[in-house]
């Protein structure tokens, strides 16, 4: 026993010191694939290929000093000794060519490549002895050198026909592969229901298909040295199905009677000027009210209907590569994509919109080496994207005139209902907008590429020339928001026909937005030492403010203190009320940003595997002038923009679209000084291996973001305050927004050993942020859309304090935790892999792989949904707390309305943006592949993806929309959603790929 014990002890000892040693091989710095790689210990030998990247690996190589041999035909045989232990350095071989005369002597009979023929019994040999019987191999049997072997059929020492290049017919040249995935209803779990009410299963099918080739271009008699090429074709067709809750108009409702109705606190419904509870219907709103459907579901305060949505979607895509190797110094290669997507769905009214789709991108490099240290490259890229988007409505009817709405634009290509949103979670009716853009890219890009001793040095410039072609409005068909400002009750506002906020963006529908960019950058990866790299480098970007084709962009030019603003037309080179200078653009250029990078690989400890790395690195972001141009483009004089709120002097109707007296006519502006937004960042890791095939890693991540963007509404004031008296109504761009982030890491990740990977991650985060766009807010309920700026932004709610608005970022989950394993069958002695018969093929090479992913619920904003005084825009205000805890919600419920109360007159709510922590992250999935192998010319891939394994329903967010009606004591909240979850993940599913690769 205790011998036993002993060498046990010494088997796990041996394990325990047994290391992954890898190395590369290279020839003129570039990769040699295919190079026989021997690791030698006295008569211990093992050997390995390098693969594409040059790169061999030894998978546990006992610790001790090993000698390296590397050997490739016409090159000379390289050796090393190294000593093997955790985490060694990567060995690095240069292959020397041969000697033109070294060659030859390979290739004389006797001497290497070439074996002399055989010479048979009886038959004299010329100037030699004749042959024996004693003779033990014909030249059919001779072994090459370099590690190649003879496939002549008749020796003994023959390969499979698909060895290496050697398939009859060439055939050998070229890979492919012809797969599907197929993924439908069958098998999948019900849905989920956020009503209660159990959902049927709708029908409905997934189905993909790929086909791969690759390989030489070789035409007989015409092109013998063609170029490399890869073609790659898939094809998509999509049926997929979801269920839609909502909140619709009762029966009731839609007659105008309101009479016994009760609230979201249960307290009955007192309509203001309608002491019956009974008001009168509007013609318009009875038309539009035919639009709605009726409730299908009784007994939810939450959710009274209920719908399949099923949605088409069909994809063709085609990838091809070309790569041609001219002499020894030039290559050319580039590759072409094409993308035809077609898609349509229908929403909660049935309106069945279609997109389509059409893009295509090319690019050509051509890479030139003046020698083994100097090269360039030069690049050409193109891409262009269509998108067409036909709403249900385009040339089908004119819903707007049928019921009798004015002022907004009803031309067929326009054809629909306004868009209605509803303070009290009533499901906002609207339909898609028409849209037919292109857009253009071009831009080109030289490089040219130094080594030099232990320096690697890279320096560049691009130029891109950007085009973006829109024919679409932003609002063309207008937009109603209702909060019960008259009745007390939305859906009873929306009945007689008085909104509380009317909006409408319409006319210019043509715009062509230029935009040219320019960078310039110079690296040096510097080897100091093989225990030390340093990377540094410098960046300068400058993406020029877009302009449009004709001149068609409309600025404001703004008096000190907004206290005056008059439109300015782009060509107009002065201000009127500032006497500034204006560009073409009417944003002046931001050309200052140098954007330093340094980076540093460290290994403080000969021979241990500690390795150090950190870096620093300042990034702009020369995106930011699309979205504000296009707003900038569609304004009066070319369009017809307002933005208005309902008062005692401007009484809107839902029969007409009109501004009111004193409204300005533009509802967008930019600082005409605005500047390119940067983002700092640094990190610092440290890692290590570990006992056991494991390697950790911890690090950390920091992100100083600023000149971000912010957005406010100039002169607005809180609800029962008193207006300032100056211009108001339009939306303010500035760039002086900033945010932070700060993230810590943990990762424990266990190489491929027996079989089985894993890796265990978790991430511990902040980030705070006044950035607009940081802090744009997602759907706070199904089909609410509340009347919005023109762009997918947080207003601030206060304009005078736009610093206030500082809090969690949306994206701010403060805790992540990701878990990978990957485990094949048959892998290592205690894997079975000597495991033979039916049961081995039958248990081998099957690989299951499981993810799942945990973290903490993102941030959510509760608003408050009444318009801001003077701005006509809804969606912006915040509530104010009342200390009570906002998680401790009734049954049903995730949220506690009383945990927020309406803010004194004249007065913002103090609740913080983002204060609300919204549901917890869960997705567990998982999948088992496996190839079978045909024969040697066919392999068969099969895979099946599982997504929600254990079938668990996680909330995606809640309902954060508050409507407090203040004509009651106490205030109560009359929004019955507020607190529901707002959507959910998608149920179990299984989904089949199958593959053959020849």
């Amino acid at each position: 026993m205790s011998l036993l014990c002993a060498l046990a002890w010494l088997a796990a000892t041996s394990a325990a010191l047994a290391s992954e040693y890898r190395g590369v091989v290279t020839f003129g710095g570039l990769p040699v694939p295919g190079a026989v790689v021997t690791a030698s210990q006295g008569a211990k030998k093992i050997v390995a290929l390098t693969d594409v990247r040059g790169v061999y690996a030894f998978g546990d190589l006992p610790d001790g000093k090993w000698t390296i041999s590397i050997e490739m035909m016409a090159f000379e045989t390289q050796k090393m000794d190294v000593v093997v232990a955790p985490g060694g350095p990567m060995a690095a071989f240069e292959l020397k060519l041969m000697t033109l005369e070294q060659i030859r002597s390979l290739l004389r009979p006797g001497v290497g490549l070439i074996t002399p023929a055989p010479q048979f019994k009886g038959v004299p040999a010329t100037g030699a002895e004749t042959a024996t019987d004693d003779m033990k191999e014909t030249a059919a049997d001779g072994m090459l050198i370099n590690g190649s072997v003879n496939n002549a059929a008749t020796s003994k020492y023959t390969l499979a026909q698909a060895f290496g290049n050697n398939r009859n017919g060439g055939k050998s040249l070229y890979n492919g592969g012809i797969g599907f995935n197929l993924d439908n209803s069958a098998l999948n779990a019900q849905p989920y229901s956020l009503s209660g009410i159990p959902v049927s299963k709708a029908s409905y099918s997934r189905f993909t298909g790929l086909f791969t080739l690759g390989g030489p271009i070789k035409i007989p008699h015409l092109l013998r040295n063609g170029p490399n090429f890869f073609v790659g074709y898939q094809w998509t067709r999509d049926r997929d199905a979801t269920t839609l809750p909502a909140l619709v108009p009762t029966a009731a409702q839609r007659s105008g009677n309101f009479a016994g109705a009760l609230d979201a606190a249960g307290n009955p419904i007192v309509l203001t000027g309608y002491p019956t509870g009974v008001v009168p219907v509007s013609a318009q709103a009875a038309a539009l009210l035919k639009l709605y459907p009726l409730p299908n579901i009784t007994g939810d305060a939450r959710y009274n209907y209920q719908t399949p949505i099923v949605s088409n979607t069909h994809q063709d895509s085609l990838q091809t590569r070309l790569n041609k190797q001219i002499g020894r110094k030039d290559n050319v290669f580039g590759d072409f994509g094409f993308q035809d997507s077609r898609s349509s769905g229908p929403n909660l009214f049935a309106f069945i919109d279609a997109t389509k789709v059409l893009g295509l991108n090319a690019n050509v490099n051509w890479s030139h080496r003046f020698n083994s240290r100097l090269g360039t490259t030069l690049g050409y890229k193109f891409s262009r994207l269509s998108t067409r988007l036909t709403p249900y409505w385009e040339d089908r009817s004119n819903v707007s005139g049928a019921a009798g709405i004015r002022g907004n634009n009803q031309d067929p290509m326009n054809w629909g209902p306004p868009s209605l949103s509803f303070s009290s979670g009533v499901y906002g009716l609207s339909d898609g907008r028409a849209a037919f853009d292109r857009n253009r890219t071009e831009g080109i890009s030289p490089s040219i590429q130094w080594t030099h001793r232990g320096h690697t040095l890279s320096a560049g410039v691009d130029f891109r020339r950007q085009e973006s072609n829109y024919l679409s409005q932003q609002n063309p068909r207008g937009s109603f928001t209702f909060t019960g400002v008259t009745t007390g009750n939305d859906v009873a506002d929306f009945l007689v026909g008085a909104p509380a906020t009317s909006a409408l963006n319409t006319g210019n529908p043509d715009k062509y937005l230029r935009q040219s960019v320019y960078d310039a950058y110079f690296t040096d990866d510097w080897r100091v030492s093989p225990q030390f790299t340093l990377q540094a480098g410098v960046r300068w970007e400058y993406g020029a403010p877009m302009t449009e084709l004709k001149n068609r962009l409309v600025n404001l030019d703004i008096a000190s203190g907004f206290t005056a603003v008059t439109p300015i037309v782009a060509g107009t080179e002065v201000g009127p009320l500032t006497g500034q200078q204006y560009p073409n653009s009417l944003v002046r250029p931001d050309k200052t940003h140098v954007q330093p990078r340094v980076g540093l690989s460290w290994r403080p400890i000969p021979g241990s595997s500690l390795v150090v790395r950190a870096g620093y690195g300042i990034y702009a972001d020369t995106s930011v002038y699309q979205s504000s141009t296009l707003q900038l483009a569609q304004q009066a004089p070319f369009a017809t923009s307002f933005s208005v709120q309902r008062s005692a002097t401007c009484l809107l109707t839902l029969a007409t679209f009109a501004p009111c007296t004193g409204t300005i006519a533009n509802t967008f502006a930019v600082d005409p000084n605005f500047r390119v937004g940067y983002a700092q960042t640094w990190n610092v890791s440290a890692q290590k291996d570990l006992p056991g095939s494991l390697q950790g890693t911890l690090s950390y991540l920091g992100i100083k973001g600023t000149r971000g963007t912010q957005e406010f509404y100039p002169n607005s004031y809180a609800i029962g305050g008193v207006a300032t008296g100056g211009p108001a109504g339009f939306a303010y761009l500035t760039s002086n927004g900033n945010s932070t982030r700060e993230q810590g890491q943990v990762q424990l990740r266990r190489r491929l050993h027996n079989g089985l990977t894993a890796s265990l991650q978790y991430t511990y985060s902040k980030s705070i942020d006044n950035d607009s766009a940081l802090g744009g807010q997602g759907p706070v309920a199904p089909g609410v859309s509340l009347t919005a700026s023109s762009s997918n932004v947080q207003i601030a709610q206060d304009w005078r304090n736009p610093r206030g608005e500082r809090s969690r970022s949306t994206f701010d989950q403060r805790h992540l935790l990701n878990a990978t394993a990957q485990y094949t069958t048959g892998q290592g002695i205690g894997g079975h892999t000597l495991m033979s018969g039916w049961r081995g093929a039958a248990y081998k090479e099957w690989t299951v792989q499981s993810t799942l992913t945990y973290g903490s619920g993102l941030p959510e904003t509760p608003l408050y949904a009444l318009p801001l005084p003077g701005t006509g825009y809804t969606g912006n205000l915040r509530p104010s707390v009342t200390g009570a805890s906002v998680a401790a919600g009734p049954a049903g419920y995730f949220l506690n309305a009383a945990a927020y109360t309406a803010p004194v007159a004249g007065h913002f709510g103090n609740a913080s943006r983002n204060s609300i922590t919204g549901p917890n992250a869960f997705s567990l999935n998982a999948s088992a592949a496996r190839t079978f192998r045909l024969d040697t010319r066919f392999n068969l891939d099969v895979r099946v993806d599982a997504t929600n394994v254990l079938n668990l329903v996680t909330y995606l967010g809640y309902n954060t929309l508050l409507l407090f009606n203040q004509r009651t004591t106490p205030i109560t909240q009359t929004n019955s959603q507020f607190g529901a979850p707002s959507a959910a993940n998608a149920m179990r599913s299984l989904q089949t790929t199958v593959r053959v690769r020849f």
